[in-house]
């Protein structure tokens, strides 16, 4: 008797299977947090009172991506940064550019704290002396002298010669360095502030450059006139001269430590804990008056200049930034790592000498539209070293092309035929060096705006056993060819001798 399970056919099951997933999929971003960021969902924004409503805009778009804003005076005592070891904040934003004064808790030790905890860090400078203008030569930033903000005459505007505007689609940005910025930030960026000059730090890396045109001085002499800033700048040489597109107003800094769980058995406790910074030069970008305000360009048409008012791009480019400071982009981690020998599957505890070993490795990027961890087959330049005190063999780490699962390829092929995805898995086979010891596998990659990815695991690799050895070896062919000619020679020399002695006994017994 036919039950009623077998007349399921495969594609209803499939489809069964496929509901399933999604089920799977549905509880497991249930769980994940609300915000875009792969760290946290709490956000702690230090400003003044008084200045609250000036971030109105920004503070609204942090909400409107599911982060949990909470606002604390620079000179409150709660709530607290750190208590009892434990960062009470996954991000802080400090938009207290001017101020002097703050709590207890709130101190360049404590920020650095902050750093170290994991805790993501948005940072902006004022014109005046205070505690983030003593902390900045700490992260190889290099400030003008104080009330020195960031001025330019062009293009010409009515504004302020220090209110200036930034395009962004103009920043130059090397292939090795993380673009901030997506094509979806359209219109310059107003800008006011100061700009500083980024020192030789591989932690530290410019997100916006000042304009070509732009230059660092005071506008004002003791008259209130407006002086030959430029002359007076040049006049003191190096480090008088402050301008052009060598300057930042925007920096970004991402910790040594980080890569998510895949850091090994060799790795020590904290190697998780990672965190950005931002440094911006002037809270004013963050501001709903720059939000608001109108672009003005004149543009060359057929009959003359037409004057036209474009909106600005500081509400997206706010978020952008604060976005890449919370880790919601450039976020990559380990997920996995497995090393076998070639035509082999199973655990490997040690290897010989010459031994053909296959490593893979599993990567994923945080998905911030989805908040899922998906697998990354986007890093070209990814290097695997074997390395015993210096690296005995360095070789490139490729993607792999295959299927993103058994089901999906099941399912794929029941439809239709789908070609191969990208996985996130990467793999390399290689020799092991003729050199016996202890051997590690690591992984050490480093790129700006990237979360850094460091691997190390340890294997030995042993000499051959006795018998391991093989018999006969192409070298050796004339020593070989030697002792074979010399013991033919020897048989032959033994069976003329014992013939002639024969002989004679016949001869001499005829006799």
């Amino acid at each position: 008797m036919r039950t009623r399970s077998s007349f399921i056919s495969p594609l209803s099951w499939s489809f069964f299977t496929l509901l399933l997933a999604s089920l799977a999929t549905l509880a497991q971003s249930s769980k994940a947090g609300k915000s875009a960021s792969s760290t946290g969902d709490s956000v702690l924004v230090i400003v003044e009172p008084t200045k609250q409503a000036e971030y109105s805009i920004f503070l609204h778009g942090l909400e409107k991506k599911g982060y949990a804003v909470t606002i604390r005076a620079p000179k409150a005592d709660n709530p607290l940064l750190i208590e009892d070891g434990l960062p009470n904040f996954s991000h802080v934003v400090l938009l207290a550019s001017d101020t002097k004064n703050f709590a207890q808790d709130i101190s360049p030790q404590s920020l650095v704290q902050l750093l170290s905890l994991g805790t993501n860090l948005v940072l902006t400078l004022g014109l005046k002396q205070n505690m983030l203008t003593s902390l900045a030569p700490e992260f190889s930033l290099l400030l003008p002298p104080p009330a020195t903000p960031l001025v330019s005459f062009f293009p010409e505007r009515a504004d302020s010669p220090s209110m200036i505007p930034i395009d962004v689609s103009r920043q130059s940005i090397p292939n090795d360095i993380l673009s901030v910025f997506p094509s979806q930030v359209t219109g310059k960026v107003w800008f006011s502030g100061t700009a500083f000059a980024l020192n030789s730090n591989p932690l530290l890396f410019p997100i916006l450059h000042a304009p070509l045109e732009s230059f660092a001085a005071d506008l004002t002499d003791a008259s209130g006139l407006v002086s030959d800033a430029l002359a007076d700048a040049s006049e003191k040489g190096g480090e008088g001269l402050w301008a052009g597109s060598s300057l930042s107003v925007v920096a970004g800094f991402q910790t040594l430590v980080g890569g998510g769980t895949g850091h090994g058995a060799d790795a020590g406790l904290g190697e998780n804990d990672q965190a950005r910074a931002v440094w911006v030069g002037g809270s004013s970008l963050f501001s709903d008056e720059f939000a608001k305000k109108q672009v003005v360009e004149k543009i060359q048409q057929e009959r003359g200049m037409k004057v036209v008012e474009n909106p600005s791009g500081n509400k997206q480019a706010a978020l952008e930034i604060a976005g890449w400071a919370f880790q919601e982009k450039g976020v990559l981690r380990i997920d996995e790592v497995t090393h076998h020998k070639v035509n082999q599957t199973g655990l490997v505890e040690m290897y010989t000498t010459n031994d053909e070993i296959v490593y893979t490795t599993r990567i994923s990027s945080f998905n911030p539209s989805t908040r899922k961890w998906e697998p990354y087959s986007g890093l070209k330049d990814l290097q695997l070293e074997f390395t015993m005190l210096d690296p005995h063999v360095r070789t490139a780490l490729l993607p792999v092309k295959g299927k993103t699962g058994l089901f999906f390829s099941h399912f794929s092929s029941i439809l239709s035929s789908s070609p191969p995805l990208l996985t996130g898995t990467y793999s390399t086979t290689f020799r092991a060096p003729d050199r016996h010891g202890v051997f590690k596998f690591v992984i050490s990659y480093k790129r700006k705006g990237f979360t850094h990815l460091h691997h190390t695991l340890s294997v030995p690799v042993v000499p051959p056993r006795h018998d391991g050895y093989p018999r006969f070896l192409s070298a050796a062919w004339p020593y070989y060819a030697g002792a074979i000619s010399t013991s033919i020679g020897f048989l032959i020399f033994c069976t003329i001798y014992v013939a002639g002695e024969a002989k004679e006994e016949k001869k001499s017994k005829k006799e």
